[in-house]
């Protein structure tokens, strides 16, 4: 079942492109039904709330295929939050963007469509390439992996936290009214105004970084093994040792050692002046990657390893 979900999903994504199947729609909405509902007020602390915002879809998806007892409705069900989960039209529409720009010659715009595509991501700084190896794991791969493993609710939770981290305002709604009463405070008592901001932003900042490393150890196994698959379809040998360096490596981004290993997986002769050279070659290197892990699944799925 969760084999056939993959495969129409996979097939399915890429025509799908109208708001109705894209992800963020129905996570804003979900954003604004949060807000209104006094969950938020009962778990003062942000980090609580952050949770149980997370938690939350996660649960009711969970229980409610676990009361779908008729197959048909169970793959159809799952193969619709597969393909929501899965959609990101704008990121393909930027990769589009980027080619016809650069095969006009306008590197300037090249470089917009670069850096929009990096800030809408919260990314790390990297080439473009490299951001598309990225996100074609993170969009792609990662939520294959945990549909797999622990069915749709383990797809949306991974597609929520991912979310979480590229907007951490999400709930910022909070942190403005936090800061209304700082400043209310303002005429009387500058020092505790100054020590209840430092606070203010000492617990974003710790609000932030937990769901930083949530994502950091939910990727730590699944990017060792996609990073594998990266040296299957390319240079072994090469490969290898990066792969090797990186594999007990808990210091390292996650993003660091997938595109390290594969920039050393693919055979890079490329022109500076030519921007379309490395993203194109990357791409093509991601697109096997993708094509290999859905045939390992498909083997461990029809063997009974994985049901």
């Amino acid at each position: 079942m969760s084999l056939i979900s993959l495969l129409i999903a996979l097939a399915a994504e890429r025509y799908l492109s109208t708001t109705a199947w894209q992800f963020k729609t129905y996570f804003h909405a979900y954003v604004s039904l949060f807000k209104r509902t006094k969950l938020r007020h009962l778990a003062k602390p942000s980090i609580v709330s952050q949770l149980i915002f997370i938690a939350i879809p996660v649960v009711v998806c969970d229980l409610l295929f676990e009361l779908v007892d008729d197959g048909l409705l169970y793959l159809i069900f799952s193969t619709m939050i597969l393909i929501v989960c899965f959609g990101c039209t704008k990121t393909r529409q930027t990769y589009k963007a980027y080619l016809l720009s650069a095969f006009r010659g306008e590197p300037t715009t090249c470089e917009l469509h670069h850096s929009q595509l990096q800030q809408d991501t919260c990314s790390a700084p990297m080439s473009f390439g490299q951001l598309l190896v990225w996100l074609n794991y993170r969009y792609f791969i990662a939520i294959m992996i945990l549909f797999v493993v622990f069915g749709p609710a383990g797809a949306l939770f991974y597609r929520l936290l991912v979310t979480m981290n590229e907007c951490p305002e999400v709930l910022a709604e909070e942190c403005k009214d936090k800061q209304v009463e700082v400043d209310a405070e303002l005429d009387e008592a500058d020092v505790e105004v100054n020590n209840d901001a430092d606070t203010s932003d000492s617990t974003e900042k710790n609000e932030s970084q937990l769901l930083k490393d949530m994502l950091f150890w939910v990727d730590w196994l699944p990017v060792r093994m996609v990073a594998f698959g990266y040296m299957l379809v390319g240079h072994f040998s090469k490969a290898m040792p990066v792969w090797l360096e990186n594999l007990f490596d808990i210091n390292k981004q996650p993003n660091q050692i997938l595109i390290s290993v594969a920039q050393k997986s693919e055979d890079f002769m490329v022109d500076p002046d030519d921007c379309t050279a490395e993203p194109c070659l990357l791409v093509r290197l991601a697109k096997r990657t993708l094509l290999l892990c859905l045939a390992v699944i498909a083997i461990l799925i029809l063997t009974g390893i994985l049901n």
